[in-house]
């Protein structure tokens, strides 16, 4: 049982006091980046996706 608290003691003080914490803007400003990023390579994929499946599709209709 010491041992889990000692990690845990440990583990508190690694997030309080060493590990750098974005401020409020910043933090904002990357979750808009990656909500852009995210909606922009969704829309990218669907793109190829149905590019892929028209294709696809095409190619198997002459052979029926």
């Amino acid at each position: 049982m010491s041992k889990i608290r000692e990690m845990w003691d440990l583990t508190y003080d690694e997030l309080v006091n060493k590990v750098n914490w974005p401020a409020w803007d910043e933090l904002r400003n990357s979750t808009l980046l990656v909500l852009v990023a995210s909606i922009i390579f969704a829309i990218i994929i669907y793109i190829i996706d149905s590019g892929f499946g028209f294709t696809t599709k095409t190619f198997y209709q002459f052979f029926k």
